[in-house]
């Protein structure tokens, strides 16, 4: 630990609350320092900490009668304070009022961050675990343990992602296309994310000159090259949806229940105006291909429709209908 600044300058009344305001919640979470320890931390004069404190345990919030009583004021042990340095705060005041989290909400905001350390841009996860640690620490109660579902058979690409991502250099891969052509791509890593149990990455390709969309399950043969990458993470602002349309895509006309309508919001294009229907949505989409459209109708069974074009409706059922058989059905 770095040694006091005896010889710290003067600060003005301004800085003097800022650290106060620093001071407190940093005492709580520390429970016992030295106001040595409590200097070396900010970089402050031990006399100025020393001032704090006694300042601290003067502070409060008067009760129902407008007037302080016991209990409304911070206290400190002062025989430790005053023969040994040692800053112990026996008593708080509103603080320990002020609203908090209950367990199953900080549990939620954890694996929300556990999800978060695991794309690219957010390799560097120190603060994501002091955020983690500090949302356990100030939940009403103990969150309850959890983790986030792996990605199963992506895990393997997910880890070469991230060891791209951590060297700053290119992926390579062969990537098959909705259409069915297969290239060999070189990437730069920009951002992974899911759409229900899909993964995609997103990266500048060499090939295309772009910004383009991967599935992980489209790729083969990926491997981690020598050569930095050209695109950064942060360098390009992108796009909101997941999916950017292109000139070669088929529009389509879905039908649904309005409360399906969220669950399709990637997949529609800016210009969209869903419109009403005898109590169902209406709107038009985008696709590559007939076979991506039929995953996406079949991921929600009963909800949504095809209305047209004719062949995009008969395409939907054939698939429909070669999957059944797979089954016996």
């Amino acid at each position: 630990m770095a040694e006091p600044r005896r010889g710290a300058p003067a600060i003005g009344a301004r800085d003097k609350l800022a650290f106060l305001l620093s001071l407190v919640p940093w005492l709580i979470e520390n429970d016992r320092v030295t106001v040595d320890d409590a200097a070396a931390h900010f970089g402050v004069d031990p006399r100025l900490v020393r001032e704090s404190v006694e300042l601290i345990a003067m502070s409060g919030v008067p009760g129902d009668t407008a007037s302080y009583q016991h209990g409304d004021l911070f206290d400190i042990a002062w025989d430790d304070f005053e023969e040994r340095g040692e800053i112990l705060l026996t008593n708080l005041v509103a603080i320990d009022d002020s609203p908090r989290f209950s367990a199953r909400e900080a549990a939620a905001l954890i694996a929300g961050l556990q999800y978060l350390s695991g794309l690219p841009e957010y390799a560097d996860s120190a603060a994501i675990a002091t955020l983690t640690a500090k949302l356990s620490r100030g939940a009403s109660a103990v969150p309850s343990p959890l983790g986030v579902a792996d990605a199963g058979e992506a895990d393997e690409l997910l880890a070469l992602i991230h060891e791209a991502v951590e060297r700053g250099v290119q992926l390579e891969l062969d990537y098959l296309s909705a259409r069915g052509a297969r290239d060999r791509r070189r990437v730069d890593p920009l951002r992974v994310e899911s759409v229900d149990a899909d993964w995609y990455l997103r990266g500048w390709c060499h090939l295309r000159g772009a910004v383009r969309t991967f599935r992980l399950d489209r790729m083969s043969d990926v491997r981690v090259t020598a050569d930095p990458i050209d695109v950064r993470p942060g360098e390009l602002t992108l796009p909101d949806s997941l999916f950017v349309g292109s000139p070669e895509d088929i529009e389509v006309v879905l039908e649904m229940a309005s409360a399906a309508l969220p669950l399709l919001s990637d997949y529609l294009p800016a210009d969209s105006r869903p419109s009403e229907h005898a109590g169902r949505v209406r709107a038009v989409l985008r696709v590559s291909d007939y076979g991506s459209l039929a995953r996406l109708v079949s991921g929600m069974p009963g909800a949504v429709r095809v209305i047209e074009p004719p062949d995009a409706r008969e395409a939907v059922a054939a698939w429909a209908r070669r999957a059944a058989a797979r089954y016996g059905g």
